[in-house]
């Protein structure tokens, strides 16, 4: 299971990606979008198997979460695992938010997975947690339909779909 920071897209945006989500859908390609209808176009600031909202919501009091801030989406990536992904460029604002955000939530005994804190996260906004291997080169072909992809920050919230969780910030 996995508990997410999420900060949320502006309209067009998150439109956008819901239709490339619908794309690799149609292709038998498996998209967050598919995986369950609880799943918003997002970045995720903070990921860990839980995290209590209510401790996220005290920590981050007062933090703005990036709202109005502008990304920039230009390449596609691939974890491990068969996980399809839009590439978040770094900026400093948002490399800036991601320090305030790890420090309140480290002071506040609010534990993350290690791959993203400071240092070691890769901004990203997730398109398939599971393409099958012989198709992820037609993926990445879809995905790279829809880029370069400008976004605006509007919202935030903790999100744990298997736990019905969500928590906006």
């Amino acid at each position: 299971m996995v508990a997410a920071l999420e900060l949320y897209l502006d309209v067009d945006a998150t439109r956008r990606i819901r239709t490339l989500w619908r794309a690799l859908d149609d292709e038998g390609i498996p998209s967050l979008g598919s995986l369950h209808q609880k799943h918003r176009p997002h970045v995720s600031l903070a990921a860990a198997h839980h995290i209590d909202p209510h401790a996220v919501a005290d920590a981050l009091d007062g933090v703005p979460l990036g709202r109005g801030l502008p990304v920039e989406m230009n390449f596609a990536g691939q974890f491990v695992g068969r996980v399809l992904w839009l590439g978040v460029t770094v900026t400093p604002e948002l490399l800036a938010l991601h320090e305030v955000v790890h420090t309140r939530l480290h002071e506040r005994g609010v534990e993350v997975w290690e791959h993203y804190r400071p240092g070691r996260w890769v901004p990203h906004c997730t398109i398939s947690l599971r393409v099958p291997n012989p198709v992820m080169g037609q993926a990445i072909r879809r995905c790279l339909e829809v880029l370069p992809l400008t976004a605006t920050i509007t919202g935030a919230a903790v999100a744990d779909h298997a736990k019905d969780i969500h928590q906006t910030l």
